[in-house]
């Protein structure tokens, strides 16, 4: 049985940006904070000329990732010191699509390690990234240097 999708009690904030030509155009947001050239990757046969979906999505992931684990620092009264968050996101095939996968690994070198875990756990739960893509499509997250 499949759960039905989470609705928003409330909306805080909604981003707003447009792609035109897919991957071999433009992405600006309605603010113009964000316009950026799009192409593929020489991975995928493209010039790598410009950034691509993969790219934001792993900014973005990772961005959020340490907000939500600062946050619950924050509410646990940690003080974690700095956080970072490398994002790896993947595009491959599934069956006759294509799907992503996603490598998060979280630095917290001012923490011990166990309460980092702990940290990491609980920024899982509460990241609106991790909210949305669970069940969906592969995360995987660990602490730096495991």
């Amino acid at each position: 049985m499949n759960a039905s999708p989470a609705v928003l009690e409330k909306r805080l904030y909604t981003a707003t940006a447009t792609a035109t030509s897919g991957r071999d155009g433009r992405a600006k947001s309605d603010d113009g904070l964000l316009d950026v050239a799009l192409a593929p990757p020489p991975a995928l046969g493209g010039s790598g000329a410009g950034t691509n979906p993969e790219q934001l999505f792993a900014a973005g992931y990772a961005a959020c990732f340490g907000s939500a684990a600062s946050h619950v620092a924050r509410a646990q009264k940690i003080k974690s010191g700095p956080i970072a968050v490398t994002a790896r996101v993947s595009l491959g095939p599934v069956g006759q699509a294509f799907g992503l996968a996603v490598e998060l690994v979280v630095d917290i070198p001012e923490l011990p390690r166990e309460q980092a875990e702990a940290l990491v756990r609980a920024a899982h739960e509460v990241c609106p990234y991790s909210n949305a893509t669970r069940g969906n499509i592969a995360v995987e997250v660990r602490l730096a240097g495991t």
